[in-house]
């Protein structure tokens, strides 16, 4: 796989760029799949936020045999411990970690970004969020879980310990359970970071008192 930069969907402020919203889909979508939530979020254009939302690299997932597709990282089998491909979340984490860093060469502080990621998106958020080595404005997780959860204590990185987290899952999410994504929380809530749990009557996807919770997340830490 390409370490190029990722492709993706763009959509600029109105007004001065002054924040940057990534957004990262979930297994065998594209940016184009979340592209359309911007202007739902209604964030006032005063924010100046640019939205990017970077599609993930082609490759083979093992659970939908072997058929190439988007996916920031293989999935061997639907075992909680084994789900996600570590190797393959870094690789995604690294190629997300260069997006942010762009921004910040073009002028945005750290903490005018925020990671956003649904499902397999929500995964990478997590993982470079957490790690990251500068202060980031907020992290929102939407109907995911945690890659290697045990090695987060020993690698996160104190830049962002005290960045605030929205996590968001259905109650009837059956592609990522909603134990998975009490399980991360937990994780996080451990490791002592800032973290809010929501929970909607859902299934795998996204709903409009959501949408909601997550516009004033991010105008509260974008403001």
């Amino acid at each position: 796989m390409s370490q190029e930069q990722l492709q993706g969907v763009i959509q600029e402020p109105k007004g001065e760029h002054k924040a940057s919203i990534i957004w990262l889909h979930g297994l065998g979508d594209s940016g184009n799949g979340f592209a359309p939530i911007a202007p739902e979020l209604k964030l006032p254009d005063s924010l100046g936020v640019k939205f990017i939302f970077p599609h993930a690299p082609i490759r083979p997932v093992t659970i939908n045999n072997g058929m190439e597709m988007r996916a920031w990282y293989d999935i061997k089998s639907m075992d909680m411990e084994s789900r996600a491909d570590v190797a393959g979340v870094i690789e995604s984490s690294n190629l997300v970690k260069a997006l942010v860093e762009a921004e910040i060469e073009a002028g945005i502080a750290p903490n005018k970004i925020c990671l956003v990621g649904f499902s397999q998106g929500g995964v990478i958020a997590l993982h470079l969020g957490t790690r990251f080595d500068k202060p980031l404005a907020g992290i929102v997780a939407l109907s995911t879980y945690m890659s290697a959860a045990h090695t987060l204590s020993a690698e996160k990185h104190e830049a962002n310990q005290h960045t605030p987290i929205l996590f968001c899952h259905g109650q009837q999410d059956e592609v990522v359970p909603l134990f998975l994504g009490r399980s991360a929380y937990q994780t996080l809530k451990e490791n002592s970071y800032t973290v809010d749990w929501k929970e909607y009557i859902m299934q795998h996807n996204v709903c409009l008192p959501e949408i909601n919770d997550i516009s004033k997340f991010l105008q509260k830490q974008l403001a």
